[in-house]
């Protein structure tokens, strides 16, 4: 007979999957939607969600496989056979189990039909589903833009859960902290941590040793100049970016317009031992009172190169959502550099691995203003993997220090005001 145990964390992923492919949520504003769970029921359900996330194309071809007439998308049947087979391939539930908790789902629906095709697929046998494939307007996007090579590398990280980064105010800090933690510093002032645990539980946590950031996130900060005195970090939540600037002893002025995200930053800020002013407001509304040193902006964008950590942002990134984004960029873009001193550095960064939000922007945007300048970055600014392009830019791909665990997709560029 099914079995009840574990029901509610199967109900909340369902919800938490419908939520993201058919209203365009974020899984972790789905997953606050599912209230009264206990905490390990929540982190399954999360957990059930994001696999089959991950592997949804190829997931939905087993499931077509194996049925007469295919199902509608948003069907409840295929919903509660992407969630079990999800649990299946990506975190090993036993075949019982997945049978168990799947049929209740569909009581008073298609139950014989669930039954049926998970039946079939599991005598055949799954696969392991290691390298994905992404959806398939995302690999157009991607061969046409970086080559095959980079959606091969982006199927088989998405298959895997990101390691743990950590950055530290000092890098003595952080070399201490990896041979305490047994992790790895792959560039200064960072530490990666693999089968971490919970955050609050790790060492150094209370100290406010470090904070929680992508490796690849820790780019753009690092190229605020040393010598910058006032430095402006727009759409600075959720402040991973702001404490690099102020450990750097920059004053820091973060701008967002997200009061409760610059809460937390402000309690990291505490935490860390930092500081910086906060102030909340929309950045296309926002006007300083005089101009700044350095300016990072790390715009509001697609975030389609955060897929290893949100793999809903593959299905959530639509053409509009992009086309939206650039907008936006080019608006931020145009009032930060108005805000910029003579000779000052803004820093341009963006977490999606689409040209149009990066490099196609950028270019642009120097063809247009011939007061700005590429500064490509400089030895020693960057960690030694990162190799600048020819333009001066920064672009990480799906496949970077893959062995080493990979990074999130980024564009950086640094330009600089010449004229008055």
């Amino acid at each position: 007979m099914p079995s009840t145990e574990g029901l509610p964390a199967r109900q909340a992923a369902l919800q938490m999957l419908d939520a993201v492919l058919r209203r365009g949520r974020t899984l972790d504003a789905a997953a606050q939607g599912s209230k009264g769970l206990k905490p390990e029921d929540q982190g399954l359900a999360v957990a059930i969600a994001g696999e089959a996330l991950r592997r949804l194309p190829d997931i939905d071809a087993l499931i077509d496989s194996a049925t007469r007439q295919r199902l509608p998308d948003d069907s409840k049947a295929r919903l509660v056979l992407r969630i079990a087979l999800a649990q299946r391939i990506g975190l090993g539930t036993p075949e019982h189990a997945v049978v168990a908790t799947a049929l209740p789902l569909v009581d008073g629906g298609p139950r014989r039909l669930v039954h049926g095709v998970l039946g079939t697929l599991l005598r055949r046998g799954l696969p392991t589903m290691d390298a994905p494939h992404l959806p398939d307007a995302v690999e157009q996007r991607w061969s046409a833009a970086w080559g095959d090579q980079a959606v091969e590398a982006a199927r088989r990280q998405i298959a895997k859960r990101p390691a743990l980064d950590l950055s530290f105010a000092s890098d003595d800090d952080a070399k201490a902290f990896a041979q305490e933690a047994g992790g790895v510093s792959l560039a200064k002032r960072h530490v990666r941590l693999t089968d971490a645990g919970a955050i609050t539980d790790l060492l150094g946590f209370g100290e406010g040793r470090w904070w929680v950031q992508d490796l690849a996130a820790s780019l753009p900060a690092r190229l605020i100049p040393e010598a910058t005195g006032e430095v402006l970090d727009l759409c600075a939540a959720p402040g991973g970016k702001t404490m690099q600037i102020a450990a750097a002893g920059h004053e820091v002025t973060a701008v967002d317009q997200a009061e409760l995200r610059l809460k937390r930053l402000r309690e990291n800020l505490d935490r860390t031992h930092l500081d910086a002013k906060l102030v909340a407001a929309e950045a296309t509304k926002w006007k300083p009172s005089r101009q700044f040193d350095a300016i990072l902006l790390d715009a509001p964008c697609s975030a389609t190169g955060t897929f290893r950590r949100h793999p809903e942002v593959l299905y959530r990134a639509r053409p509009q959502i992009i086309r939206d984004s650039v907008d936006l960029q080019k608006e931020l873009l145009t009032r930060a550099t108005s805000w910029l001193k003579p000779g000052g550095s803004l820093v341009y960064a963006v977490c999606s691995l689409e040209p149009d939000e990066g490099e196609q922007l950028i270019g642009d945007f120097l063809a247009r203003d011939s007061a700005f300048r590429t500064d490509p970055p400089q030895p020693g600014e960057l960690p030694d993997f990162v190799t600048p392009s020819p333009e001066g830019w920064v672009r990480i791909l799906p496949g970077l220090i893959e062995e080493q665990g990979g990074l999130d997709g980024f564009f950086v560029a640094r330009l600089v005001r010449t004229a008055t």
